[in-house]
């Protein structure tokens, strides 16, 4: 510590007791003639499950529409074309997905199964998911769609 330097000092001070913060007033309340508390627009977000629309789409079908969502970072395809979904299953509102990587060192390895299930997950008529990492049969380019490979000029 240098001279120049200032001492800094501080005080505590013991209390027996504190006063409780003050409540939040109820909803469509106006004490004192403030503005009246709206509704969270949130509420019971996460109570309700999305049901299954009667528009003759299988489940399945709409889980695909999800995945053609996601796209890789590193290439401007989506991954179901890509070929990185080898499977999706349905069953009494729980699906699995199978999908792969690039590669196992594919930077988003971290992070795309976890984007894969939350998109399945938002899907009206699921319930759970699961989705399953493997790497055999490795991805290789014959997987990709016509779609994806005209979109990356390859054909």
């Amino acid at each position: 510590m240098t001279d120049t330097a200032p001492i800094r000092r501080f005080e505590i001070e013991l209390v027996d007791e504190v006063p409780p913060p003050a409540k939040a007033p109820p909803l469509q309340a106006t004490p004192g003639g403030q503005q009246p508390r709206e509704r969270d627009f949130l509420e019971g977000f996460l109570t309700e499950r999305n049901p299954a629309p009667d528009d003759g789409e299988t489940v399945v079908d709409r889980v695909v529409a999800a995945l053609r969502d996601i796209y890789d970072p590193e290439i401007p395809v989506n991954i179901y074309d890509l070929g990185l979904i080898y499977n999706v299953e349905e069953a009494d509102g729980h699906v699995v997905v199978t999908m792969t990587l690039t590669t196992p060192h594919c930077p988003v390895a971290e992070t795309m199964p976890g984007e894969v299930e939350l998109r399945v997950l938002a899907v009206p008529g699921v319930a759970t998911a699961d989705v399953n990492l493997v790497w055999d049969p490795p991805w290789n380019p014959a997987s990709m769609s016509d779609e994806a490979r005209l979109e990356l000029g390859m054909l």
